[in-house]
């Protein structure tokens, strides 16, 4: 099998599109995995949704996407500037995606596991094994990266939440950060990661995307 899992596309359409367009000349992939944070808050979200459809997209939820499904912009009172262009962008976001699919991202699982053909088990979660909404970051050390693991953990974590990309190694468990599609650190670019799995195991190799400058 050949996976190609991403995150926190947050309404990017076009960036989502880059990828997969790079993902196919690069072999193409069976399955997408997308490791929450789809549609909020960027320009595209129906666009983004339709397409995870029509590619039957692997989804866990996000923190945003438990965001805009369970808390209503009309009960929010901001006081600064850019916390009133985030709520007001919640509003019209709601309007774009309808309340069918707004409950949808409120019924993404939290937690995805697959089991591979070398008998080895991934778990899809946005942020850590341990709090689903707690990115794991690039800088954490040893003990820091055990406690993330909780008592979920399988033997490859691929994850989402902190927007960079890496690969970890600890307690036998290979923890692999997808990065961003649509919010890359300095922006300009996408990332993305293809797993391919076999019967005598499993590899990762990660690449980035250019994407058109908006200006």
């Amino acid at each position: 099998m050949r996976f190609l899992c991403i995150s926190d596309i947050h309404g990017h359409a076009d960036a989502l599109d880059a990828v997969l367009a790079e993902a196919r000349d690069r072999g193409g992939y069976d399955q997408l995995v997308v490791c929450g944070d789809l549609c909020f808050p960027g320009p595209d979200p129906l666009r983004v949704w339709k397409t995870l459809l029509e590619e039957r997209a692997l989804c866990v939820q996000g923190a945003s996407d438990r965001a805009v499904a369970t808390i209503h912009p009309d009960k929010l009172l901001p006081t600064e500037e850019s916390a009133r262009k985030r709520v007001e962008r919640m509003r019209e976001m709601h309007k774009e995606l309808g309340q069918l699919i707004v409950t949808r991202l409120g019924k993404l699982p939290p937690i995805a596991r697959l089991p591979l053909e070398s008998g080895h088990t991934m778990l899809v979660v946005h942020g850590s094994p341990a709090d689903p909404l707690e990115p794991i970051t690039p800088d954490l050390d040893e003990e820091e990266l055990v406690a993330c693991l909780g008592d979920e953990a399988g033997d490859l974590i691929v994850c989402g939440s902190s927007h960079e990309a890496f690969v970890r190694d600890v307690a036998d468990v290979k923890i692999v950060s997808v990065g961003s599609v649509g919010e890359a650190p300095g922006g300009g670019y996408a990332h993305a990661t293809l797993l391919q799995t076999s019967q005598t195991g499993y590899h990762v190799s990660q690449f980035t995307v250019d994407l058109p400058s908006s200006g």
